[in-house]
């Protein structure tokens, strides 16, 4: 009898431990390796809003994986906490990205009706018309609230070619290397590739969140 219990105490003590082995762990500490699924910037670029845990997106109109990513990206910003911020940043490889990039910063500074954004993804990718030039982008625009005259003046002013020299400085500085990408921090970049697919992306995006989000409540940032 008193082996039976000893053998007994012994096989509770070994389930017992095997239970807490293999429960999952909470999402702020899943390996996610660095280096692999993203990478630490050797230098973390400053962030738009300090009390924010920032989430950028770079992306580009003209990208086919960008427009099917945005919904995705959309539906994932609405069940993250109120201390996440998503910042936009429209990336230019070449001169011909330039009017939609140019484009993108000229309704920054205009106050635009809501679904402009997946309104403009959806006439590219959509309906197949370009946005070539200042007089497309206004033609485009007046149906979201502003006149073709705003349009056309913000769009090749000062301050628009210095939010996108600000966009150009970023995205050397990410070291991005396609689109969409992500940053989050300032610290973390992620692809695509890195974390297999537009959906993994997210997930190494969600453990970053939580682990700058733990690291802040530890005083460790």
């Amino acid at each position: 009898m008193r082996i039976s219990a000893v053998v007994a105490g012994v096989l509770f003590s070994l389930s017992a431990f095997a239970a807490e082995t293999t429960a999952p762990a909470p999402s702020f500490i899943y390996p996610y390796i660095d280096g692999k699924d993203y990478f630490t910037l050797e230098k973390p670029i400053p962030t738009d809003n300090p009390n924010k845990i920032e989430v950028v997106e770079v992306f580009s109109y003209i990208c086919p994986h960008c427009f099917h990513f945005d919904p995705v990206l959309n539906d994932w910003m609405k069940n993250q906490k109120q201390d996440v911020a998503l910042v936009r940043v429209h990336a230019m490889w070449n001169k011909s990205m330039e009017p939609y990039q140019r484009g993108f910063y000229t309704m920054a500074t205009l106050k635009l009706k809501p679904g402009v954004h997946e309104a403009i993804f959806k006439r590219i990718h959509e309906e197949q018309k370009e946005l070539p030039d200042a007089q497309a982008w206004a033609d485009f625009l007046v149906d979201y609230g502003v006149s073709k005259q705003a349009v056309l003046t913000a769009y090749n002013s000062a301050a628009v070619t210095n939010l996108m020299n600000k966009a150009d400085e970023r995205f050397r500085a990410y070291q991005i290397s396609g689109t969409p990408e992500m940053v989050v921090e300032g610290k973390y970049r992620i692809s695509t590739r890195s974390a297999d697919g537009a959906e993994g992306m997210l997930k190494v995006a969600e453990y970053l969140i939580n682990r700058t989000r733990s690291e802040r409540a530890a005083g460790k940032h």
